[in-house]
């Protein structure tokens, strides 16, 4: 039977602090209006003929003249006996009348002028006094004197609740939390339906994170051993391979509170804002524990330290760490508190958070492989419209090399084909054609291209699929293009196999085939062309990497010069001049030797290369049988490995490598 969900008691409203600034205002507005107290009604507001009436029949007592524009009249007790002067008497509150006066006023105009017609008043004998009066409003002074500090305070309450999370805590306390936690807290209230059925592959990395969550729930089990916590776990891999979806999950499972929150949550420009964020994360989880806390990018707040600091200063980013540190495994070491982070480079973190104790456990999240790519497909193709007959083992197969994230945007990527075309299911010609927009980029078949740089292209792309098709251990060619994709000019796709290391003889190879486009350049038009920039590029990094960091060389032997980012070298190079020297003669000697060796397989297959690319020219795009009608089935192919006949058409996609999909072979315009 389903548990009902407990309803949760509305919120109340938060205390807008516009409210309170208004309120101030208003406030100071009415004591400035209201301060005074001596205001009168609209009866008691008269003009200055009825007032010089008054006066001369003798009513008048008494003229007080208030800032030299308005005086204020009070009659004598026989003229408020009249029935004319009812309404002169002020009343209070209860209703009571007041004949103290004042009981008229009125604006005076010219002061001199009012002046003089007081004193010739009296020099006719009516019996009055007058007296000229500068009143003030304290409370309008009062405001006016503070006006500029109020409004620095104002503006600095705006700037620190922006700086501090906008209205999220509701009000000017934002100031007061600039210090809390921004860690977003998950437990059973809150409603997570990612789980670990939802996470394709990822079986080691699942398995190590379901054990922190069943030591959670179950600590007896693993306790009654003798068997301790795991303070930690990093799980580190490249982007995209599912590290943060992986903690979802297990906010998702796990039955204790989860806080999650980003590295750069603990960034601020205020020294110390980093350092107390971490104190306040770790005391929350300790009150709620057991309890899991999760940081994404940690990277952003551990890197190693002492590294970089050139002017010396106080580094607020180490100021934190040092305070994760202490946290996660010091004097004051939380108990039943778990941390799970993720990276893709833990190189760059330091030391002292990598130690067991801190982070007891690294695991490492790696591109899926062939069964697991499956996997992923089946969870990303639930809500598309798919054809039923779409094989989901060839899509893997023609994925090698993509991540969780890049197989996710395959899936998007195809149903939007599908709608721009009006079909009504997913097919898989959409998912090739979404394979070559994510890999190529989008086509440009406006784009202005001559004759002679279209036969160019075309040779290029040639010589390409040629060295590649007579080479052992060059990767099997899928599909050749001369339509402009993205950024090139050309492109060639391959499919090859998933291995996980890599001899001498299949390096070779492969720069040989990708020397393969300029080759023929040469050989056809005995002139070569700007057009082969990403090849050198590949090639020169494939031959330093087999001199450098390989020990693939005989000259320079069994020694690597692979440095990592801890800053070990600095900047100097980690090998003398005379090692620069050989070094770079032998990345030159390497990268010859390939691009001769490719040169004899074309002058040798000249007649078949030359077809190959007037085919080319003429469909624009070929594909692999068309290689086999030229040049006869490759001898190096499993019988395994034969692929189903693809189909012949301009938009026709293919598969690639995980080199090709980072680099692939492509003709750049420079």
């Amino acid at each position: 039977m389903a548990k009902k969900k407990e309803k949760t008691p509305p919120k109340k409203p938060a205390i807008n602090s516009y409210w309170l600034y208004a309120s101030i205002i208003l406030f100071f507005l009415g004591m400035s209006f209201f301060g005074g107290g001596n205001d009168l009604s609209e009866d008691q507001k008269i003009n200055i003929s009825t007032f010089e009436h008054y006066l001369n029949d003798g009513e008048v007592s008494r003229v007080v003249v208030i800032n030299k524009n308005l005086a204020q009249v009070t009659l004598t007790e026989a003229a408020l006996q009249e029935t004319k002067h009812s309404k002169a008497e002020k009343t209070d509150l209860l209703g009571r009348k007041n004949s103290s006066g004042p009981h008229y006023q009125f604006e005076v105009g010219n002061l001199e002028l009012f002046q003089k017609k007081l004193e010739t008043a009296e020099k006719k004998g009516v019996v009055f006094s007058y007296e000229f009066k500068t009143v003030e409003n304290r409370w309008l002074d009062v405001l006016l004197g503070f006006l500029p500090l109020i409004l620095i305070i104002a503006v600095w309450l705006f700037i620190m609740r922006r700086m501090s999370g906008g209205g999220a805590g509701g009000g000017g306390a934002q100031i007061f939390n600039i210090g809390k936690s921004k860690a977003k807290l998950f437990d059973e209230k809150t409603d997570v339906k990612i789980t670990f059925k939802d996470v394709a592959g990822l079986e080691g990395a699942k398995e190590e994170v379901q054990e922190i969550v069943d030591f959670l729930k179950n600590p007896n089990k693993y306790t009654i051993l003798g068997g301790k916590i795991p303070k930690g776990a990093l799980l580190v891999g490249p982007p995209g391979t599912g590290k943060t979806l992986l903690a979802k999950a297990v906010a998702g499972e796990a039955k204790v509170p989860f806080f999650s929150l980003s590295g750069s949550d603990f960034v601020e420009m205020f020294v110390g804002v980093g350092a107390s964020r971490v104190r306040d994360l770790f005391k929350q989880a300790k009150d709620k524990s057991p309890a899991i806390i999760f940081i994404d990018e940690i990277d952003a707040i551990g890197r190693a330290r002492g590294k970089n600091n050139i002017t010396g200063s106080n580094d607020e980013r180490e100021n934190t760490l040092n305070q994760l540190l202490t946290e996660m495994d010091g004097f004051g070491t939380n108990t039943n508190v778990i941390v799970i982070a993720a990276t893709n480079r833990a190189d760059v973190l330091d030391k002292a958070l990598m130690r067991a104790g801190r982070f007891d456990r690294q695991i490492y999240v790696d591109l899926p492989d062939l069964r697991e790519r499956k996997e992923i497909f089946k969870v990303h193709l639930k809500p598309l419209k798919a054809d039923p007959k779409l094989d989901v083992d060839f899509l893997a197969k023609q994925t090698p090399g993509f991540s969780g994230a890049d197989i996710a945007n395959v899936c998007n990527e195809s149903a939007l084909i599908a709608a721009r075309n009006n079909k009504k299911k997913v097919g898989r010609q959409d998912f090739l054609d979404a394979v070559d927009r994510i890999v190529g980029g989008l086509e440009k078949k406006s784009k202005i291209i001559t004759p002679e740089e279209k036969k160019t292209i075309a040779f290029h792309e040639a010589g390409h699929a040629t060295v590649s098709w007579m080479l052992e251990h060059a990767a099997p060619l899928v599909k050749v293009t001369i339509v402009p994709r993205g950024q090139s000019l050309g492109a060639a796709w391959y499919l090859p196999e998933e291995r996980q290391i890599v001899r001498t003889e299949q390096m070779q190879d492969e720069m040989c085939a990708t020397l393969g486009g300029r080759a023929a350049e040469s050989i056809i038009f005995d002139k070569i062309s700007t057009g082969a920039l990403s090849d050198l590029v590949k090639v020169t990094q494939q031959a330093r990497a087999m001199v450098t960091i390989y020990g693939l060389n005989n000259k320079i032997g069994n020694i690597t010069y692979y440095q990592t980012n801890d800053g070990e070298y600095g900047f100097t190079k980690p090998y003398s001049e005379e090692t620069a020297k050989v070094i770079d003669a032998e990345i030159s000697s390497i990268v010859e030797q390939e691009y001769k060796r490719a040169i004899k397989i074309l002058k040798k297959h000249k007649d078949k290369l030359t077809e190959l690319a007037e085919h080319l020219l003429e469909k624009e795009v070929i594909f692999k049988d068309d290689l086999e009608r030229i040049f006869g089935k490759r001898p190096f192919d499993k019988p395994e490995e034969v692929e189903e006949p693809k189909e012949k058409t301009t938009k026709t996609s293919t598969s690639k490598t995980k080199e090709s999909k980072e680099s692939p072979e492509t003709n750049d315009a420079n």
